[in-house]
């Protein structure tokens, strides 16, 4: 989604689900780490949960990241560390960041990264979106907060949302340096860019394909860059997408949640990876506690099921619904994400703690 689609639905109107959403976000323009959620940090105090900015190398890329540390946070103690993968589209400025937040104040050092190539993350041609670059973002992000001072690296967790809630299941199947998993309105991106949403695109698979091998080509040859997702849309437009997380998702990343380095544009030659791949596979690898949540209302919420069900290695798993909840909902509003983290500060609490 380039600045032409933020542009359009930043007039969206905002839906009945949402309203008020403005009033529970931040105005990135205003906070000195351009944070877009409630209660977002404003200034490091001593003695208070305190936000980091940091960066680090992974594969040549240079990584921009939030570290957020617990209230009192002494170097020489040791705490347990969570990971934190943002959405497809979003940035570490947004709903990662919120949970990020949320989990530091429970007394986990925490981290949230932009993926490569995407949000403040090095990496050309920009917003490539591949799964094998998502994963690693994930170990490495496992890699930095490791070695993070005071940070115990025998007790680190794993919160991955959305498309991140995809890449963490599959990097917590081979990557034991994890030791409990959680995901929120998981998306599995492989079978959506596969199928489309609902499996509404399923008559288009080998057209996507053709389209995403010609891009390649065009690419390879040196000519410009294809984007998917990334055609101008009107008001009107918007309103009637099909699908309710996509109304919504315009209306948090294009309108009360917006950050400029959020987009949900994508190189078309991404998909010759993204169509392969398949966020529920291998799920018999996951041996450690896993905790899926979603919204009862979500209509994502066929992806949990599906992966949850096929996690069948795990003798501690738990499917758990936020009643009345729908996909974006769980990323913003009060009263879900309370529940949410009341959720995760028993089960971080139980397997880190």
């Amino acid at each position: 989604m380039k600045m032409s689609i933020l542009g359009a639905a930043l007039m969206v109107a905002v839906t009945i689900n949402s309203i008020g959403t403005a009033a529970l976000a931040a105005d990135y323009k205003k906070n000195p780490y351009t944070l877009t959620y409630l209660g977002a940090i404003t200034e490091n105090v001593e003695g208070k949960v305190n936000i980091h900015p940091v960066s680090y190398q992974l594969h040549g890329l240079e990584i921009a990241a939030n570290v957020y540390t617990p209230a009192g946070y002494n170097p020489d103690d040791r705490y347990p560390a969570v990971v934190v993968a943002h959405p497809n589209g979003g940035v570490k400025e947004q709903v990662a960041g919120l949970y990020a937040q949320r989990l530091a104040e429970k007394g986990y050092i925490t981290i949230a990264a932009d993926a490569a190539y995407q949000g403040a993350s090095g990496g050309t041609p920009r917003n490539i979106d591949k799964p094998a670059n998502r994963i690693e973002d994930i170990h490495g992000m496992a890699d930095y907060i490791t070695q993070y001072p005071g940070v115990d690296a025998n007790r680190l967790g794993l919160l991955g949302i959305c498309g991140g809630g995809g890449y963490s299941l599959k990097a917590a199947q081979t990557d034991k340096r994890f030791i409990t998993i959680a995901t929120l309105s998981m998306f599995d991106s492989g079978l959506v860019r596969r199928n489309g949403y609902m499996d509404s695109q399923v008559s288009t698979i080998q057209e996507r394909l053709k389209a995403a091998s010609d891009a390649r080509a065009q690419e390879a040859a040196g000519g410009e860059i294809i984007y998917a997702a990334d055609a101008k849309l009107t008001d009107e437009q918007i309103a009637k997408l099909p699908f309710e997380l996509y109304r919504e998702g315009f209306v948090y990343y294009g309108k009360t949640h917006a950050h400029p380095n959020s987009t949900f544009r994508y190189t078309m030659s991404s998909l010759l990876d993204l169509m392969s791949f398949d966020a529920a596979s291998n799920m018999d690898l996951i041996s450690q506690p896993l905790l899926m949540m979603a919204g009862s209302n979500a209509d994502s919420l066929y992806m949990t099921e599906k992966a949850y069900k096929l996690a069948t290695n795990t003798k501690d798993k738990e499917l758990f619904l936020i009643d009345g909840a729908t996909h974006i909902q769980t990323y913003w509003k009060p009263e879900y994400v309370n529940e949410a983290m009341s959720k995760l500060e028993q089960f971080f609490g139980k397997n880190l703690d």
